[in-house]
């Protein structure tokens, strides 16, 4: 019978052999001339290349920028020092951009020097983090105001109601300036019940999302200065959704109708559908989630604006009201759903995605 000792060894070189093949980090050995000697299948998936196209190649070969240095890595094989890196952008000759945490260490085989780097992909954590982030940011930002509107909005009552009754107390040469007081309380009325958002829980019923997005696109059709192109997309497996029409609906026009405002002749808008698997939205998890993409060619929004591109009050248009998106946002949020943005000159795309069905597991 084998002595434990034995089923021990035999037991740590299987795993030892084993285990780099079911990895999720990406492993490359370089030798001490930083040519690629071995790569573990989830190297292979994140680089699109075999082991074999691999082998043998410069590590700057690989990628289109440089994520370590030589001489930092020459530095390694004769110090023997590790060391690690966050938030390291890889850039691809397909022009594929990812984000990274990468570690760097030696180690000898058969007396000769090696590097092991491992390579862990964040995106999709840093994603969800800065989403997190944000929506809390946006939340705060949105009570803020919602909170200066309603003081605000009082005191505009007292001010209409007075200058009504003394519009009866003057001339009709000195009621001039209590309709002009009348007027601008109006409009400041108006503008505080736009910033307060929506107050009206969704009537949702199950219908088609691009029953929807056709009649966007021809309301905008009809305001459409420079003949804007409307490409549409459409996936027509994407089952019905629970939603409100005229939420969605407004929902979906500001955005288009920013794009349309934004890009010039020659300019296109795609109204986008597909179906997205295990998302999270806002913490949660979704099983299944309709994305609805509107893509433009404009010069793209000011990188400045990004990151509170959906605050109240925050345009990067000189004649916009910056209430739009942030309208959007929040009619999005009460049908527990998601919209972001990427944007870069001639693409910028507006995300939204709606839940099909739910994963209660947070």
């Amino acid at each position: 019978m084998p002595s434990t000792k034995k089923l021990d060894a035999t037991a740590k070189l299987y795993y030892q052999q084993n285990l780099p093949n079911h990895m999720v980090t990406a492993v490359i050995v370089l030798d001490s001339q930083l040519n690629i000697q071995y790569a573990n299948p989830a190297t292979e998936a994140l680089l699109v290349k075999s082991l074999n196209k691999l082998r043998n190649q410069s590590l700057q070969h690989v990628f289109f920028n440089s994520p370590i240095s030589s001489i930092r890595l020459k530095q390694l094989l004769t110090s023997g020092q590790e060391f690690s890196d966050s938030d390291v952008v890889l850039e691809f000759f397909d022009k594929r951009v990812i984000t990274v945490e990468l570690t760097a260490s030696s180690f000898s085989l058969d007396n000769a020097p090696f590097i092991l780097l491992e390579i862990k992909q964040i995106d999709q954590q840093k994603q969800i983090s800065e989403e997190a982030f944000q929506h809390q940011q946006w939340e705060s930002a949105r009570d803020l105001i919602r909170g200066l509107a309603h003081e605000i909005k009082n005191p505009l009552g007292g001010l209409r109601g007075a200058a009504q009754l003394l519009n009866k107390e003057l001339t009709p040469d000195q009621q001039e300036y209590t309709a002009m007081i009348i007027e601008q309380a109006d409009r400041l009325t108006n503008l505080v019940d736009r910033l307060l958002g929506p107050n009206q829980l969704p009537d949702f019923n199950s219908q088609n999302i691009h029953l929807i997005l056709e009649k966007v696109a021809q309301l905008v059709s009809f305001n459409n200065p420079h003949d804007i192109k409307i490409i549409k997309d459409y996936d027509p497996s994407l089952p019905d959704i629970k939603f409100d029409a005229d939420k969605i609906q407004q929902a979906l026009l500001n955005i288009v109708s920013n794009a349309i405002q934004v890009i010039g002749e020659s300019g296109v808008v795609r109204l986008k559908t597909r179906a997205a698997s295990n998302k999270t939205i806002n913490g949660r998890r979704i099983k299944l989630a309709a994305q609805i993409s509107i893509i433009d060619n404009g010069p793209g929004i000011p990188s400045k604006i990004q990151d509170t591109l959906f605050y109240p009050m925050v345009s990067g248009r000189s004649n916009g009201t910056g209430l739009g998106l942030a309208i959007s946002q929040t009619l999005i949020n009460q049908h527990k759903g998601k919209i972001s943005c990427i944007s870069r000159p001639g693409h910028t795309e507006f995300i939204i995605l709606l839940p099909i069905s739910e994963d209660k597991t947070p």
